[in-house]
């Protein structure tokens, strides 16, 4: 860990749309493989006009999503 609760490593993506239409519902999920585990890896997002779950054929407008995943591996593993 870098600094009292900053992580080592930290991802932000921002995806804003003016329309989209989900032909299905997608499925989803995020994952964390190597030395990681729930007490030092976090993942989130939040969304502005697109519910969860989407609904198939439904068009949403003005939509944005921040998704966010921070992570500490346990460096005493590492090779």
């Amino acid at each position: 860990m870098t600094a009292e609760g900053e992580a080592d490593v930290s991802i932000r993506s921002t995806v804003r749309a003016e329309e989209i239409t989900f032909l299905e519902v997608p499925e989803t999920r995020v994952e964390f493989s190597g030395d990681t585990d729930d007490r030092t890896s976090a993942s989130g997002s939040r969304r502005v006009r697109l519910p969860d779950p989407v609904r198939a054929g439904v068009t949403y407008r003005d939509i944005g999503i921040d998704h966010w995943i921070t992570a500490n591996p346990d460096v005493d593993t590492l090779g």
